[in-house]
């Protein structure tokens, strides 16, 4: 089965690109809260969309799910609403999909699944040690559709100099098994275009397929819409992008014997990154 794949915009010719080019998730970021705290000075994406941008990407997309990521469980503050308010308006807007960001405890879990009260399809970002330290009883909740390791925030957590010590010390793994053990839907960290990223994407795809994954997010360096101008060089881009991912696809589908392999090359890869 083909990977679901993601990609973070709140610009509707972007996702009518992406879209078209089959991308089968448009993904707008409401989350802010704690963030500039916790990933101060790194190079990630902060992508300060606001509700107006789900209702407007809502408005163009036809076939792809639009996914909106909320902020973490909160009270009412004097900038922002509370979860219960924002979930509200998420939902109202027109989202698909509502992920809860970086969760420590099953109390807020359990308080984000009352607030979608099973509307839309939920899923759970899980990027945090705390997270993962009682995911079992996270796991027992009713009403969890999805699950993802955010590599980000969880590696931070763990004191990890490269997000993917993860997938090759086993903690994704475990996870992964976990998940696919309650007959969930489940997806990990994020690829660029075919022949790039620090650690290859042919590695990262075969990964997910070793270990059952059903979805990923494009990360921004598959196609950085900051640095290009031109939606039609965008077009491309997105159209022989994708194209290269599902045809390298077909090749694990038929290959499955080569992931054990594979992995013993994530986990050199790594320690090769780790020791540069």
């Amino acid at each position: 089965m083909a990977l679901k794949l993601m990609y973070i915009t709140n610009r509707p010719e972007i996702a009518r690109i992406a879209e078209s080019a089959g991308v089968d998730r448009i993904f707008v970021d409401l989350e802010y809260i704690g963030k500039d705290v916790r990933q101060g000075g790194l190079d990630t994406v902060q992508s300060h969309h606001t509700l107006k941008d789900i209702v407007d990407i809502k408005k163009v997309i036809t076939t792809s799910e639009l996914l909106v990521r909320c902020n973490p469980i909160h009270d009412k503050g004097d900038e922002y609403s509370s979860s219960e308010e924002e979930i509200e308006a998420v939902i109202k807007d027109g989202a698909d999909i509502v992920m809860l960001p970086y969760f420590k405890t099953v109390a807020e879990v359990k308080r984000f699944i009352d607030c979608v009260g099973g509307r839309v399809r939920t899923m759970l970002l899980v990027e945090t040690p705390e997270a993962v330290s009682v995911i079992d009883d996270i796991l027992e909740i009713n009403g969890i559709d999805e699950v993802f390791i955010g590599l980000n925030d969880l590696s931070l957590g763990y004191g990890k100099k490269f997000m993917f010590e993860l997938l090759a010390d086993g903690t994704v793994e475990s996870l992964c098994n976990k998940f696919r053990a309650r007959g969930l839907s489940y997806g990990f960290g994020g690829i660029a275009s075919l022949g790039h990223g620090t650690l290859p994407s042919e590695l990262i795809i075969k990964e997910h397929y070793r270990l059952h994954s059903s979805e990923v997010i494009l990360s921004r360096s598959f196609c950085d819409v900051s640095h290009i101008d031109d939606l039609d060089k965008v077009k491309t881009v997105f159209v022989n992008g994708v194209r290269e991912i599902r045809d390298f696809e077909k090749q694990c589908e038929k290959d499955a014997v080569s992931f054990a392999e594979n992995h013993k090359q994530v986990v050199k890869k790594v320690k090769e990154i780790l020791e540069f």
